[in-house]
């Protein structure tokens, strides 16, 4: 029992240990979207976790890419995968700068929502609700759409396009 339990934790440990990665950041697509640079040569597209930020074509999606851009483009990272989005892209947890973490810096300068659905990282709520009160960026726009919401609306937008085409198409 004792070897079983042992085995078990050595194993636990190992996994923890290596689950750290270190990569250069040699792309940023937008706030919460990087490219890194692997120490075999290997590129990987990182989502970062817990936190979603404007789209392009929203209101300070650019501002989010500039600011992400600004704290770890070029720099050296450590990230903590911790899962797999839909679209097959790696989710993470990114550390810079001697422990900053990137998804808590963009909420707390109010370039991106908490995202609560796949979070449970109160404090990040915490962060949230502060840049709101404080009008941090995207929160002085009083009608700011969270990006989920804009996206439902984006794909509503093309479906009700899509229809009224093949309709056209029909009357013809």
């Amino acid at each position: 029992m004792n070897k079983l339990i042992f085995s078990l934790l050595l194993f636990l440990i190992s996994t923890i240990s290596f689950s750290q990665t270190k990569a250069k950041v040699i792309g940023v697509s937008d706030g919460d979207t990087i490219t890194v640079l692997l120490s075999d040569k290997s590129k990987l597209k990182l989502r970062l976790a817990e936190v979603d930020c404007p789209e392009k074509g929203q209101a300070f999606a650019k501002n989010a890419r500039q600011f992400t851009s600004e704290q770890v483009f070029g720099k050296q990272i450590i990230f903590f995968k911790t899962d797999k989005d839909r679209y097959g892209r790696d989710i993470a947890k990114i550390y810079y700068n001697n422990g900053k973490y990137l998804s808590e810096e963009l909420i707390k300068n109010g370039l991106g929502w908490w995202y609560f659905s796949y979070s449970k990282n109160k404090y990040l709520a915490t962060l949230e609700t502060e840049a709101r009160s404080k009008k941090r960026g995207l929160w002085q726009d009083k009608k700011a759409v969270s990006p989920w919401e804009y996206r439902k609306i984006q794909r509503s937008n093309a479906e009700k396009k899509r229809l009224n085409k093949k309709q056209s198409l029909y009357l013809l």
